[in-house]
């Protein structure tokens, strides 16, 4: 049988994974997804192959940079759990908005 301790990191790990799911559907997403309905729109009914190439390849690079940017928010939160002189509750409290 799971400790309370083990109880509570479960239900954090849980409330992350569900923080991430939320984020997956934001702005970037929904930009990606409206490129490759415009570039559809120029490649097929404008007839220009050569534009709804261009905007077809619009969004990797959407996702990409999205990615690259919450990399580095989970970096800088690492960070802060890191940091010397830090309990470990101080940080949670921290990460989760709390203070």
């Amino acid at each position: 049988m799971a400790s309370r301790q083990q109880l509570s990191d479960r239900e954090v790990s849980e409330e992350t994974a569900r923080e991430v799911g939320e984020q997956a559907i934001g702005p970037a997403f929904i930009a990606s997804v409206a490129s490759v309905g415009l570039s559809w729109y120029y490649f097929f009914i404008r007839d220009d192959r050569q534009r709804g190439l261009f905007v077809g390849l619009w969004p990797p690079t959407i996702l990409a940079f999205a990615s690259y940017m919450n990399q580095r928010k989970i970096r800088q939160q690492l960070e802060t759990l890191t940091q010397p002189g830090t309990t470990l509750k101080n940080a949670i409290d921290s990460m989760m908005g709390n203070r």
